[in-house]
């Protein structure tokens, strides 16, 4: 599963990025790309009064999360996985950096278990040209304005990939509609 990172400040002005601490930075997500990552806890691990609930058609709970290395390049990915790994007992794999696509997509093809990679939107096309065979095609883009959307991989028999697209709907303003 690939998602993109958490809302992001614009080039310039407000909203600005901030740390966890509070403290203005603009290589972290805004205040709402943090309630997304939030919300995606009960994307992924969903409970409800009885206690574990079933995911949403599409998704697995992950085994795995990875996210582009924080310290050569911008925080977001890595932000947008911490709540995730919190509940999960999960470290964030960062062995990749922007730019490492097919280094990345290598790796994701051996495993086995679910996985999470969130990444820079302009980037995950080259992750997924790198996976094999993926039937449908999907996008050769990733829609600029969408950080509401799970790009869903399940292999298939003859060690291709089945594509899907999940939406969030998390925060006001997600969008059932599918690109």
């Amino acid at each position: 599963m690939v998602i993109r990172h958490a809302e992001k400040p614009p080039s310039s002005g407000a909203p600005h990025g901030v740390l966890p601490s509070g403290e203005q930075d603009g290589e972290s997500l805004t205040t709402t790309g943090w309630a997304r990552a939030g919300a995606l806890v009960g994307l992924f691990e969903p409970v409800d009064a009885e206690g574990p609930a079933a995911l949403r058609a599409g998704l697995s709970r992950p085994a795995v999360l990875v996210a582009a290395d924080p310290s050569r390049g911008s925080r977001r990915p890595f932000q947008t996985l911490t709540p995730l790994a919190a509940r999960l007992g999960l470290d964030v794999q960062t062995s990749f950096a922007k730019g490492q696509e097919a280094a990345l997509a290598s790796s994701l093809r051996d495993v086995r278990s679910p996985t999470l990679v969130a990444w820079e939107h302009q980037a995950i096309p080259a992750i997924v040209a790198d996976f094999g065979p993926v039937a449908p095609a999907p996008p050769s883009s990733w829609p600029g304005d969408r950080f509401d959307l799970v790009w869903c991989f399940s292999r298939t028999d003859d060690d291709g990939w089945r594509f899907s697209q999940v939406p969030q709907l998390l925060l006001a303003g997600d969008s059932a509609q599918l690109p």
